[in-house]
């Protein structure tokens, strides 16, 4: 008789239905199905035995087979085996062998089914892979093609009536059996931390956890957070106060994802009750007691079940189920705890057991971690978010002759910060100057260079110094914030009364104009060299800027990509504009919000490499009849007359009503500017929106508000413009001081 062979066979208490996975979060481990072969069904490989005959000892003997009661009897001792067929392995204690003819008796019908029945011999040399292919997949349940055995049916396993033969508790269809095994343990909760682990913020670790968790491994779960949520080593202050931040439950349809097979939905117990809001930790009590001690506890223990009121409300403790079907869980983070997980089954599903508290406290270690890290994530983002904020413009100026509209879009979502900028600025004599630049990156380091050069770009607007030299001294300012420094910058000048704009480049796109017919023109402007270079000089061009045409000021995050060179993102954004243009007509500019937001559009999947500044300005400009400008000589009748032309002026524009105010502030302004000027002091009025009035002369400090003393014959004026004035202000010059005051057309 030739030696025979032994083939291990898998072991599974819970067979899934063919597809679904045992060990994934979303899974249900549902109860075996019927088996396939009852008692009496044959099979062509073999033909079929009576199970109520019993065998001879010589046939027992012959077919190698111990124990009373086999369930099939094997061919006999003269018969030639198959020559592919397994050689039979003593099965593992407790674990039964099904008959190798495909046929299945079920465990009720025959008690001797606890002893493995041997199988038809397999050739000597069969390698282990073919008999794994032959097995079939044991995760997947189901078995693999050309398979002669079926997979073993563990006799722990949920039989057709529903019974747990280890529990002795019936599973009623389409509820989740419970993990009896430490390999289906340690699957599940290999895939609960990945999935738990793939949360980047609060709100995906804590789903991802309730995710995880339902069905597959409880009912219902609770968890609780701490309010609020305390950021790397700060020190909460106040009571410890939880909050109950998601509970799930068994949905209504079971999540199909990934072929899991769907089950009844279960009705409503009484575990949906259960939860308050919010609950306060005293100090000393039960809950503080085991959230101190950390480790997962069953509710039944004393003082977990004296802790469930503080927690869940008086009188919710009730509802949790009895017996070691609840665990409550704290969550720990690197420091401190950080709030609770009560995890839940209800009365008709098996309980816990010993080893699942071992389960709990994996996940709510990952989970703890988790949200630690989620925590000091939200916070570098909310910094990173406020350090971009405070950098550019919270809201862009309202000036005169020009309206302004603009876009800032990080490079990602993981970098928030960048190097880009924009700016609006007005200057004196209703000019503004507008300004787009970006620093080599987009990194924090990137974001505070650019801080600090929109700040310089600032100053030296406010000195009215012309484009040319404004460039000059950012290349000397980013010199000395270190070597590698580097900057593009495009600085220009409006001015709405000779519509004309004086624009220089430092190493920048150039800017696109959109004329009112909708042509789209790149301006030809010097490109000159990046800031920080050092030692060039930069050029400045004066072109026509004319009403109702519109300037658009980029950086290069917007025409350059790794799937495109610069020259052709700018000649798309160029026809972009033309074709956006001729949807509102030639008489029309489009909108300048809209236009904005279509110019975003033109960006594709893979054009997202760097920040996006833009900045769109289209230029009203003020006519020549709402202009009113004098020259005034520094003596004293300058103020009477000063007075005379304004009231000729606000005459000839209908605004006689403002005569009185605008007089009396005329008068002020003007006998401050003469009695200390040396050359001609100028006098303009600007009639838009506002009636605004401008004076200016060559002296360059500028007056300061202060509050007369009653023996003081002067020092009154300014406290008059600010009590009558809608708005005033100075401005010092390159050659001198601007003080402007405006007035609404109501008086």
């Amino acid at each position: 008789m030739d030696s025979t062979r032994v083939t291990e066979q898998p072991t599974s208490y819970e067979r899934p239905d063919p597809g679904v996975t045992p060990a994934d979060a979303h899974g249900v481990f549902l109860p075996a199905s019927a088996p396939a072969h009852g008692p009496g069904s044959t099979s062509s490989s073999s033909p079929p035995t009576s199970s109520s005959a019993p065998a001879s000892p010589a046939s027992l003997a012959s077919s190698g087979t111990t124990g009373p009661g086999a369930e099939h009897s094997q061919p006999h001792a003269g018969q030639e085996s198959e020559p592919d067929a397994h050689r039979p392995r003593p099965a593992p204690e407790g674990i039964p062998l099904q008959p190798a003819g495909g046929q299945r008796t079920d465990v009720h019908d025959h008690p001797a089914a606890d002893h493995p029945a041997a199988a038809p011999p397999a050739p000597r040399g069969a390698p282990e892979e073919q008999e794994d292919q032959e097995r079939g997949d044991p995760e997947r349940g189901e078995q693999g093609r050309g398979s002669r055995e079926p997979a073993p049916q563990d006799r722990s396993a949920p039989v057709s009536d529903g019974l747990d033969r280890r529990s002795g508790q019936i599973t009623p269809p389409g509820k989740p059996t419970p993990m009896r095994r430490d390999g289906d343990r340690l699957r599940f909760v290999g895939a609960a931390t990945r999935r738990i682990a793939r949360g980047i913020d609060l709100e995906e670790i804590v789903m991802g956890l309730c995710r995880a968790t339902v069905p597959t491994f409880a009912d219902t779960i609770l968890v609780y957070l701490r309010e609020p949520l305390p950021v790397g080593d700060e020190r909460p202050t106040g009571p410890l106060v939880l909050r109950l931040r998601r509970s799930d439950r068994i949905p209504a349809e079971r999540d199909t994802e990934g072929g899991f097979a769907s089950a009844a939905a279960p009705a409503r117990s009484e575990l949906d009750s259960i939860g308050s809001e919010r609950c306060t930790v005293r100090p000393g009590s039960a809950l503080a007691e085991v959230l101190r001690g950390v480790r997962p506890v069953f509710t039944d223990a004393p003082a977990a079940r004296a802790a469930l009121p503080e927690l869940l409300g008086e009188g919710a403790e009730s509802t949790v189920p009895d017996g070691q079907r609840a665990i409550l869980a704290p969550l720990r983070g690197r420091r401190r705890v950080i709030g609770a997980a009560l995890f839940l089954r209800g009365p008709e599903r098996v309980a816990f057991e010993a080893d699942d508290l071992l389960v709990a406290a994996q996940l709510a270690t990952h989970s703890a971690l988790g949200i630690d890290k989620a925590v000091l994530y939200g916070r570098e983002a909310y910094i990173a978010d406020e350090l971009q904020r405070t950098m550019l413009p919270e809201n862009l100026p309202r000036c005169t002759g020009v309206r302004l509209a603009s876009r800032y879009l990080p490079a990602a979502e993981t970098a928030r910060v960048g190097g880009d900028w924009y700016d609006a600025i007005p200057l004196p004599g209703s000019r503004v100057a507008l300004v787009v630049g970006d620093v080599m990156g987009h990194s924090m380091t990137s974001a505070a260079i650019m801080g600090q050069l929109r700040t310089t770009a600032q100053t030296l607007a406010g000195l009215d110094l012309p484009p040319q030299e404004v460039l000059h001294h950012l290349d000397e300012q980013a010199q000395r914030l270190g070597a590698d420094r580097m900057a593009t910058c495009l600085y220009a000048v409006y001015d709405p009364v000779a519509h004309r704009i004086t624009i220089a480049n430092a190493g920048h796109p150039p800017p696109i104009l959109l004329h009112l017919g909708g042509r789209a023109e790149v301006l030809r402007v010097p490109a000159g060299a990046p800031i920080g270079v050092g030692g060039v000089d930069f050029e400045a061009v004066e072109l026509d800027a004319p009403a109702g045409a519109t300037l658009l000021l980029y950086t290069d995050g917007l025409v350059e990509s790794r799937l495109r060179d610069v020259w052709t993102g700018i000649d798309q954004l160029r026809d972009r504009l033309a074709a956006t243009a001729q949807l509102t007509g030639p008489d029309h500019p489009p909108p300048l919000e809209a236009l904005c937001d279509e110019v975003l559009d033109m960006l594709g999947p893979g054009d997202r490499d760097d920040d996006i500044a833009l900045l769109a300005a289209r230029f009203d400009g003020i006519a020549p009849n709402d202009v009113a400008y004098w020259f005034l000589e520094p003596e004293d009748a300058a103020p009477g007359r000063a007075r005379r032309l304004a009231r000729k002026a606000l005459s000839r524009w209908g605004m006689e009503d403002l005569s009185d105010s605008v007089e009396l502030l005329v008068s002020e302004v003007v006998t401050n500017a003469v009695r200390y000027a040396s050359r001609p002091v100028t006098l303009r009025l600007l009639r838009t929106d506002v009636l605004r009035c401008e004076v200016g002369d060559d002296v360059p400090q500028l007056p300061r508000l202060r509050q007369a003393r009653a023996t003081d014959e002067g020092g009154r004026g300014l406290y008059l413009v600010n009590r009558l004035a809608r708005r005033w202000g100075a401005t010092r010059l390159s050659t001198g001081k601007v003080v402007w005051f405006e007035l609404n057309h109501g008086g």
